[in-house]
């Protein structure tokens, strides 16, 4: 079977946010059950400096705006089509937004050229290489389904991982899409008024799938369905809701190249020597206290202003936070103030640093992700893999993911976590209390602990089902 994945990042060539994770990861876990993957991605610079034995298989002499062509190349174990469009994806830093942290102006016709370049692949354009299905990714590669639908090709699947951003776009984009007129309708690409990337994906793809299954049944309300519930309950069908999984080789705390100390679930106590490490990073004053993490998007979906909110809570039962992540200006500056007025109990570093990620996995008790919704989250699985104790808002993939340290679920040696809600300061405030009385049982916390790490977080299950739906449209 031969696939073609349409998305605009994979880990690690380009990365913004866990779309990029699930888009490296999957193609080797549907390799070994035989799926030929290749995925097209755009150009950026980034991404060209890592391709090996590139060669040119598609060219075009004008492709909104300038001239093109698709490359077929491998990173590492990656087999890919990379399109190369200096005038559209040659730029910089973050690849969608500019300098000024807004959105490109010309994001519309940047990943309309993707997804017309992937139909075109679609529909035989490359013959060494002609797919059986394709598997888009998000409100990026949303078009594709639609171009297929109304200009012909295989059948496609379509995953959203978040449905908060949509691609949403003035209806004078239509004509530059090369779809014909009766696309710009309610069973098209028409939202709103205008052209909808994510909705055009979600009504036209053969099959449509989204991270978690408790994700999957929240999107199609009205409450949780951000204008799309409507359209994803006629749907309901075709949604399937597959988990995600994690590479666990990249991220393997017996292996891991970047932690200070190599650890197993047999000799936990190894875990010392990093969260020393991780003090010291953070300015930290040492302590054998309860230590919480947060890597993350600093915004409200990921519930930030809850920890901001929290942080007297934090410090007044004895534990200590250090965060790591960037977003909104105004949360940035909360969680900063934060650190500023407890010097030595919560430490901010704002930016992304992948490494330093893995450091505070291996070296924290716990990482906090009140997220308001969250499709899957995989930083709750990272996490488990590294005995680091989640505690999270039951919510999407955070639900389907950890186990609660119920009563029961603690007697019966399976909890891996602590869920709550509502999705509030108290909520989350209730959870931190919990989280310090199971900490201070130090049996129960070190059996949350291997619970966590015995885990099947790998992607073999998941992908198995990706490869059912394949051949259920085929």
């Amino acid at each position: 079977m031969k696939v073609l994945a349409v998305a605009s990042e994979m880990h690690p060539l380009v990365k913004t946010g866990g779309l990029a994770d699930v888009v490296g990861a999957l193609p080797g876990a549907l390799g070994s059950l035989g799926v030929d993957v290749r995925t097209l991605l755009p150009g950026y610079p980034s991404v060209l400096l890592k391709l090996a034995g590139a060669e040119p298989v598609l060219e075009f002499a004008d492709l909104h705006g300038g001239p093109a062509r698709v490359l077929m190349a491998k990173a590492g174990a990656l087999h890919l089509m990379v399109l190369e469009a200096p005038h559209l994806y040659n730029r910089p830093g973050n690849p969608y937004l500019g300098p000024d942290g807004t959105d490109w102006a010309d994001n519309a016709l940047r990943f309309a050229a993707l997804a017309q370049v992937a139909a075109q692949i679609a529909r035989g354009a490359i013959p060494g290489f002609i797919p059986n299905l394709l598997h888009c990714h998000d409100w990026q590669a949303g078009l594709v389904p639609a171009l297929l639908r109304f200009g012909g090709g295989p059948k496609s699947v379509f995953t959203v991982h978040n449905l908060a951003f949509q691609g949403h776009f003035p209806a004078g984009t239509f004509a530059s899409l090369g779809l014909p007129a009766q696309a710009f309708g309610i069973d098209g690409v028409e939202y709103f008024g205008g052209v909808g990337y994510l909705k055009a994906g979600l009504r036209c793809a053969d099959a449509l799938t989204t991270v978690s299954p408790s994700y999957a049944r929240e999107i199609c309300t009205e409450d949780d369905g951000m204008g799309l519930g409507g359209l994803l309950a006629t749907r309901r069908a075709d949604l399937h809701g597959i988990v995600n999984g994690i590479d666990t080789t990249a991220w393997d705390p017996a292996k891991d190249p970047v932690i200070t100390q190599t650890f197993t679930a047999k000799t936990l106590e190894r875990r010392l020597a990093n969260r020393r490490a991780l003090e010291q990073r953070f300015d930290l004053t040492p302590s054998d206290g309860l230590l919480y993490i947060v890597v993350s998007r600093l915004t409200l979906q990921k519930g930030m202003d809850l920890v901001a909110a929290a942080a007297d809570t934090i410090v007044s039962s004895g534990a200590r936070l250090a965060v790591l992540g960037a977003g909104d200006a105004v949360l940035e500056r909360a969680l900063t103030a934060a650190a500023a007025a407890y010097p030595g109990q919560i430490g901010v570093i704002t930016g992304y640093d992948e490494q330093l990620s893995h450091q505070m996995q291996a070296g924290a008790d716990a990482i906090l992700i009140p997220s308001r919704f969250e499709p899957c989250g995989l930083t709750q699985l990272y996490g488990l893999r590294y005995g680091c104790i989640p505690v999270v808002a039951r919510v999407g993939g955070l639900a389907d993911t950890v186990i609660d340290a119920n009563d029961a679920a603690v007697s019966g040696g399976v909890a891996t976590g602590v869920q709550f809600a509502p999705v509030t300061q108290d909520g989350l405030e209730t959870a931190l209390e919990r989280t310090s009385a199971l900490f201070a049982n130090r049996p129960v916390w070190r059996a949350l602990q291997t619970a966590g790490m015995a885990a099947d977080l790998t992607w073999s299950r998941s992908a198995q089902r990706y490869v059912a739906l394949y051949q259920s449209l085929l």
